[in-house]
């Protein structure tokens, strides 16, 4: 996991020095992994029930925008051609 969370984090450098901006999405995706790594790692034993809690909504929120920011690309995607045969 710690490999994979590199290597993310190594695209996101890299698409930050060729395009100049840093892209959400690969960073939703390190946050998530790096979580993930977190929760398998995890003595739930030892844990308080309100930082399971914590972790768990910390989970859902990173999934939730993930997901809206895939949907919002897939919509300015969908509407690009749209938009495109319009100014013709």
């Amino acid at each position: 996991m710690l490999v994979l969370i590199g290597v993310e984090l190594l695209d996101t450098i890299r698409a930050y020095l060729v395009e100049g901006v840093v892209h959400a999405e690969i960073v939703l995706e390190v946050a998530l992994i790096a979580v993930a790594r977190k929760v398998i790692i995890l003595d739930v034993k030892e844990m308080s029930p309100l930082a399971l809690i914590g972790i768990a909504a910390l989970v859902i929120t990173l999934a939730a925008a993930y997901h809206l920011h895939l949907e919002r690309r897939r919509r300015s995607l969908a509407s690009a051609p749209a938009q495109a045969s319009e100014k013709s």
